[in-house]
């Protein structure tokens, strides 16, 4: 398959100035939890993405309506381009505090019995924090991640937590826009499909079960590995990708 560079489909979406704002941020931070992420800062945007810390992060929740719905599970795994660190991946279930609907229990598989016995979000935090500062979080669709972490600390605390990410979803809307020309669509042509499954199709990548928050991190930090050496090179600067 032929793949086109990605500034010849779709521009990026402008990041904000991450380094910038995480100084704003580690000195009004109240929490000494938030306040010792950001401290840890970040890579330079110039930073080669051979360079590049990353963590692989992904969130099960209750439902996609981050005003009702909660995160109920944790995975993540740190990589970089050239090796994942298993040893060092992290799971956690944590308590939702809202009900758990049929439809999600048969997606995620974790049951009424088990957030019972879960922690709460803050229980965990220090360890996720710590696991999560001074990496580049890497997502598959940014929303779920940054949203339902912002709204969990804003409700836990009264502050909530911004951080750049590298999306895998968004990154294959470079390669594959959603949107066809009309000559495309006239043919019967269709969008290609942007979900982490098939994304990681196009990339000769095993099929995974879906919906377990650790094996979807690790799915993403493989397709991440993949996307970066067909399309960009390890010199490409980190700031290319973040968001």
């Amino acid at each position: 398959m032929v793949y086109l560079r990605p500034s010849s489909l779709v521009e990026p979406v402008r990041a904000p100035d991450w380094p910038a704002l995480f100084e704003q941020r580690a000195r009004s931070a109240r929490d000494y939890r938030l306040q010792r992420f950001y401290r840890a800062g970040l890579p330079d945007p110039d930073t080669p993405l051979a360079e590049v810390p990353f963590v692989a992060l992904d969130f099960e929740t209750t439902g996609l309506d981050v005003r009702k719905d909660a995160i109920v599970s944790i995975g993540l795994v740190p990589f970089t381009l050239h090796r994942i660190r298993c040893r060092d991946a992290a799971h956690w279930i944590v308590n939702p505090h809202r009900p758990l609907a049929g439809e999600t229990v048969a997606l995620h598989g974790i049951t009424h019995s088990e957030i019972e016995e879960a922690p709460d979000l803050l229980q965990v935090l220090d360890e996720l924090l710590t696991a999560l500062a001074g990496h580049i979080v890497v997502v598959h669709y940014r929303r779920i991640e940054q949203i339902f972490f912002a709204a969990a600390l804003k409700a836990r605390l009264n502050e909530d937590i911004r951080f750049p990410v590298v999306d895998t979803m968004e990154l294959e809307t470079r390669f594959h826009p959603r949107t066809l020309s009309l000559w495309s669509r006239l043919r019967g042509h269709k969008p290609v499909s942007i979900r982490l499954a098939k994304s990681r199709e196009r990339y000769n990548l095993p099929h995974y079960p879906p919906h377990h928050a650790l094996t979807d991190a690790l799915a993403t930090a493989e397709l991440l590995q993949a996307q970066i050496a067909y399309h960009y090179t390890p010199e490409t600067p980190l700031s290319e990708l973040w968001l």
